[in-house]
C-alpha cells in the first residue's frame, strides 16, 4: 500500500541529497525528539542524547539500555517495527544484550544504496510526504527535489508558524528579525506582520504547500482587538517588556484567526 504522509519530520535536505547514514545510531537518534524525551525521562545524561562529545555508538547504547524501560509506551513498539522494516530483524527484543548484534546487522545494510534516505522511502512505497517548515525557511530543497526528474517522491512543505503567534517566548523578537529578512518587510505594526506573513504564504504556496500545522500547547482565546491595540501589544513586546496574559491571548487569537482566513482563501 502506498504511503501519503501529510505530516512528518523528515529533512528535505537529506531527501534532496539522498543522504547515506554511517550507522544505526545516526539514523535512529540524530533527530528523533521522541526518543530524546524518553532518554531524558530515564535519567540519561544530555551528553548521551544531543552532546557533541559522545560517539554515535555511545548514544546508541544509551538507547539500548533505555528501550526495555519503555515497555507499554508506543516507542517500544515503534523501535521494534523500525527494526523489522526495513532492516528485517525479527524474533529479537532490542536491549543491551542484543544491541551489538543488531548494530552490526543494520550497519551492513546502511552501507548499501537501498538504505539511503530515498532508498528507504522507496522500499516503504512512500509516494508523498509533507515536511514541517517554518515561515522563514527558504524551501530551497523542496524546489531542488521538484526539479529533479529522478526523484519520484513528492516532498511538499507544510506551514508551521508557531514562532509567529507565541509572542511570549524569549526568542520572539529575534525571530521577527529573521521573518523581516525572509519577507523583506520591516515589522513594527501588526499590519506589517500580516504583510510579511502574506509574502511567506505566497512563497510556500508556490513551492507546493497545501497544509498548515500548529503546535498549540495552551489555546488562549480573547476577542480580537482593533489594529491600534494590536500595534500597542506588538510595540510592548518589541521593547522587551512583559505582556499580560490578556495581551498574549489577544495577540495569539488575532494571528490565528487571520491565518485561518488566509488558509480558507487559498
Amino acid at each position: 500500500m502506498p504511503i501519503y504522509d501529510f505530516h512528518c519530520h523528515l529533512s528535505p535536505q537529506e531527501i534532496a541529497d539522498d543522504r547515506r547514514f554511517d550507522n544505526l545510531g545516526q539514523i535512529w537518534l540524530e533527530g528523533d525528539h521522541y526518543k530524546w524525551r524518553a532518554l531524558r525521562s530515564a535519567g540519561v545524561d544530555e551528553s548521551l542524547i544531543t552532546g557533541k562529545e559522545t560517539s554515535d555508538y555511545e548514544k546508541y547504547m544509551a538507547w539500548a539500555n533505555t528501550v526495555p524501560k519503555t515497555l507499554g509506551n508506543p516507542l517500544y513498539h515503534w523501535t521494534h517495527l523500525e527494526l523489522r522494516r526495513p532492516f528485517g530483524i525479527t524474533g529479537t527484543l532490542f536491549g543491551p544484550d542484543t544491541a551489538e548484534s543488531i548494530w552490526t546487522q543494520c550497519n551492513e545494510k546502511l552501507a548499501t544504496p537501498a538504505f539511503s534516505a530515498r532508498g528507504i522511502m522507496q522500499q516503504m512505497n512512500v509516494r508523498m510526504v509533507g515536511t514541517t517548515d517554518d515561515p522563514i525557511d527558504s524551501l530551497e530543497y523542496h524546489r531542488q527535489i521538484a526539479a529533479d526528474d529522478s526523484i519520484d517522491i513528492e516532498v511538499a512543505p507544510s506551514w508551521r508558524p508557531d514562532k509567529v503567534f507565541k509572542i511570549e517566548l524569549d526568542g520572539f523578537v529575534d525571530y521577527l528579525g529573521k521573518l523581516e529578512a525572509a519577507a523583506d518587510v520591516s515589522i513594527t505594526r501588526f499590519d506589517d506582520l500580516r504583510q510579511a506573513l502574506t509574502r511567506r504564504l505566497d512563497h510556500f504556496a508556490a513551492c507546493g504547500c497545501r497544509a498548515s500545522d500548529h503546535g498549540i500547547e495552551t489555546l488562549r482565546f480573547a476577542p480580537v482587538p482593533d489594529d491600534a491595540q494590536l500595534d500597542a501589544i506588538l510595540g510592548i513586546r518589541l521593547a522587551g517588556e512583559t505582556l499580560s496574559e490578556l495581551e498574549i491571548a489577544q495577540f495569539t487569537t488575532a494571528v490565528l484567526v487571520w491565518l485561518g482566513r488566509q488558509y480558507a482563501a487559498r
